[in-house]
């Protein structure tokens, strides 16, 4: 029995790329255009409407940018594969695009034929990063692993929960019992937070936190 097409959308500002995307998959054996959308917007109704199998993206368009409507198609159809197809590789767009829930991230100028492969293989379940993008990627999500196992201000772990109750205005003995420690213990954690923070007291300490997005990491509350 044959397979059925698989179905694409095409979400790109530019009338003859969009043309021209359209062409190139329509010769294509076993796949389909079904629709297109000239804004992040209208590929987001246009992608809940059709289902297709496949969404190709562009990242800048006007009305809603390709991440904020990647991510908008996820939260509303999970199952949507997203292709994220671009002239830029910058490493935020690739974060950004693969954190909304894209599938692939591909360049324009890539060959006719290894975008054909890649929406194969999204298609079948892959997840698939240009090569040349993929090692940049690795290489930066090593770096922000690293920078995320050493702490802000390199406050220790118990030194930030101390830091985000104190900054919720709780006394030391609140604190205390709170995290189940000693008062004499939470103001020897609150002394070397002021220190590492060089803040000259706890509304200046819960100040930077707040600033430092420390809060939103941890959670208020």
């Amino acid at each position: 029995m044959q397979q059925p097409d698989i179905s694409i959308l095409i979400v790109e500002d530019q009338t003859l790329m969009r043309q021209g995307l359209k062409t190139i998959l329509d010769l294509e054996p076993g796949m389909r255009v079904v629709g297109e959308a000239k804004d992040g917007a209208e590929g987001v109704r246009e992608a809940l409407r059709l289902r297709p199998d496949i969404i190709l993206m562009d990242v800048q368009m006007p009305v809603m940018n390709g991440v904020d409507a990647t991510r908008a198609i996820i939260g509303a159809w999970p199952q949507a594969r997203v292709i994220v197809l671009t002239t830029f590789d910058r490493d935020d767009y690739v974060f950004q695009s693969v954190r909304a829930g894209a599938m692939g991230y591909l360049l324009k100028d890539a060959p006719a034929d290894t975008l054909i492969q890649t929406i194969r293989r999204v298609h079948a379940g892959d997840v698939f990063i240009q090569p040349e993008i993929a090692s940049r990627t690795l290489r930066e999500v090593a770096t922000g692993r690293q920078r995320a196992e050493s702490t802000p201000f390199d406050l220790s772990e118990r030194e930030r929960e101390v830091l985000v109750l104190l900054a919720q205005g709780l006394s030391n003995r609140e604190i205390a019992g709170r995290l189940h420690i000693t008062e004499g213990t939470v103001k020897n954690h609150v002394s070397n937070i002021l220190a590492k923070l060089q803040a000259e007291n706890r509304t200046q300490a819960a100040a930077i936190a707040r600033r430092e997005g420390l809060m939103q990491e941890r959670g208020e509350g």
